[in-house]
């Protein structure tokens, strides 16, 4: 089959199937992160942000392609989660611009927007680095440009592009050393190859084969599991379960040959962890709903039978406090409210963890984005965020490395004068927020709060969510890590002592202060051993301790 002509109702088809075959391999995409921590999401955001992009090109089928790109580069835009989704909707963004003129592309206009996406994401990276999603996007664009000049036929050029794109990603650990030290290429660079080959598959009018995660609609049943109370008929107070918990487990052999998986007896034994609990499996993955006051624990069960994949965690009664909190004007007697007046400056953090949050509050925040470790949010999310701050300057706080770059496209596509702080740690953050002077002007602020990222060290305890050999330790599924500044330093298989270890590691004569947010599966007897431990071995040092009631990472450590 030879096509020489693309138009938009082609094309829409294609970012379906592609949206559709990068969704069923997400789980796959999340596996091959480098980190063994549970926030490993490339596949996640990749997939959240390319089914928003498809989202809005089903709901703007057209024949004109250049229309149609325009669409999926809005979808993709406001959807992008994380660094890899915000690339992913850089990659379309260019792409789209230089058909947006187009009624129909030839091979040649094809395979230049390809190049003119490459383009677009290397611009919007501020120090790209190769080995990565770019560089199989490099590679397999300028493979475009080669067999454009050959032949006009897209199936031909689509053709070769899938085989760069896949010929690229193989070479991504002889580029990236900490992919060939794990022994895994690049989880962007993958998803990508995703994309591509459900665009193939569409263009040669094939269909490609589901996946595992083709079962029963988890999302479906959630909401019918919601929507059976009503938030406004119950207090907050009165939320037993706070935390809504989703997620996934890819059966692993050696496992379930210790624990063998039977659908019954799993809902059974979750069951003692909360309510509100569903549970889809079928040969290779069950899928996790629950309702729980201690995910962790949750998690912990769940890796008996193989690797947490597509976690969530939502704080409920934050939610709930949201919603509630909410007044409306009775119909009979609406009236048009006058605008509120702009305050000077605003403040938008993001946190993982209510304590986290009420943290950042306490000291200046104006708003809190639940977010962080599991859940990217999305470029809309903070839009909304900043919105609702209602000042005519605001700050972003991302608090997290793989949010910094949706915090940055949040300001380029909003009104409001947005003022994005890299801060890559919830350490970072507070340090950045406690330097704001309100009396002094944006730049005086965004200079002195960037600074004081520096003045602060980041520690972080978490669990193992996969066997790996990094920077020289062998880790084994469910050892406790320290993570000292983005890097796993210790390791250990109880959580107390991988903490002293780290802390030992991390503490020294210039250290003056140590902050410690233990989360939700720290114990009051953990903490207290923690603490006599520093006094001891670090009598000068001055300790501050929160309960932050995040999951996933037993301990926050902030030092300076």
């Amino acid at each position: 089959m030879s096509i020489t002509a693309l138009d938009g109702k082609r094309f829409a088809e294609m970012i379906i199937q592609g949206a559709n075959h990068l969704s069923a391999n997400a789980k796959m995409v999340d596996a091959l992160n480098v980190f063994p921590v549970p926030d490993g999401d490339t596949g996640t955001n990749m997939n959240l942000s390319m089914t928003s992009g498809a989202k809005e090109v089903k709901n703007n089928v057209q024949e004109h392609i250049g229309k149609v790109g325009v669409s999926l580069s809005k979808g993709l835009l406001m959807g992008a989660r994380g660094n890899s989704g915000v690339i992913l909707s850089q990659l379309f963004r260019g792409f789209s611009k230089a058909i947006e003129a187009k009624a129909i592309i030839n091979g040649n206009e094809f395979a230049g927007a390809l190049e003119a996406g490459v383009e677009t994401a290397y611009k919007a990276v501020m120090k790209p680095v190769e080995g990565t999603i770019l560089t199989v996007a490099k590679d397999a664009a300028k493979k475009a440009v080669q067999t454009a000049q050959k032949s006009n036929d897209i199936v031909v050029i689509m053709e070769d592009v899938l085989k760069e794109a896949k010929a690229s990603l193989k070479r991504t650990p002889d580029l990236l050393p900490v992919l060939k030290e794990v022994g895994v290429v690049d989880s962007g660079g993958q998803g990508l190859v995703c994309v591509y080959e459900g665009f193939l598959a569409e263009l040669k009018g094939e269909k490609l084969p589901d996946s595992p995660e083709a079962m029963p609609s988890m999302d479906e049943l959630v909401n019918a599991e919601h929507h059976k109370s009503v938030q406004g008929h119950i207090n907050t107070e009165d939320i037993v379960y706070g935390y809504c918990t989703e997620f996934m487990v890819r059966f692993e052999t050696e496992k379930i040959a210790k624990h063998p998986f039977n659908e019954t007896a799993f809902r059974n034994d979750l069951s003692n962890y909360g309510d509100s609990l569903l549970v889809i499996s079928d040969d290779d993955i069950v899928k996790v709903h629950i309702h729980s006051e201690q995910p962790g624990e949750v998690l912990t069960y769940g890796q008996r039978y193989g690797n947490l994949i597509n976690m969530k965690i939502e704080n409920m009664r934050q939610q709930h406090s949201n919603i509630v909190g909410e007044t409306h004007t009775p119909l009979a007697t609406a009236v048009k409210e006058t605008p509120k007046e702009k305050q000077g400056y605003g403040i938008v953090a993001v946190s993982m963890g209510s304590g986290v949050a009420d943290l950042f509050k306490s000291i200046g925040a104006h708003a809190v984005i639940e977010g962080g470790q599991t859940m990217n949010p999305s470029t809309e999310d903070i839009v909304k965020a900043v919105k609702e701050v209602n000042a005519k300057k605001v700050f972003i706080l991302p608090n997290n490395k793989n949010i910094i770059m949706a915090a940055e496209q949040a300001r380029d596509v909003s009104d409001e004068e947005i003022y994005v702080i890299p801060s890559k740690t919830v350490p970072q953050g507070l340090s950045a927020l406690l330097v704001f002077n309100p009396s002094a002007d944006a730049e005086a602020n965004t200079t002195a709060m960037t600074e004081a990222l520096s003045h602060v060290k980041t520690g972080q305890i978490t669990f193992a969510v996969r066997d790996t050999q990094i920077d020289g330790l062998d880790i084994e599924t469910g050892d406790f890590m320290g993570i000292a500044e983005g890097k796993i330093v210790v390791k250990n298989k109880d959580k107390e002592k991988a903490a002293e270890d780290l802390l030992s590691n991390m503490l020294d004569e210039d250290s003056e202060i140590l902050t410690i947010i233990y989360g939700e599966d720290v114990t009051e007897e953990e903490l207290s051993q923690l603490t006599e431990f520093v006094e001891e071995k670090f009598s000068d040092v001055e300790i501050e301790v929160h309960n932050g009631k995040q999951p996933l990472y037993s301990y926050i450590f902030s030092i300076e």
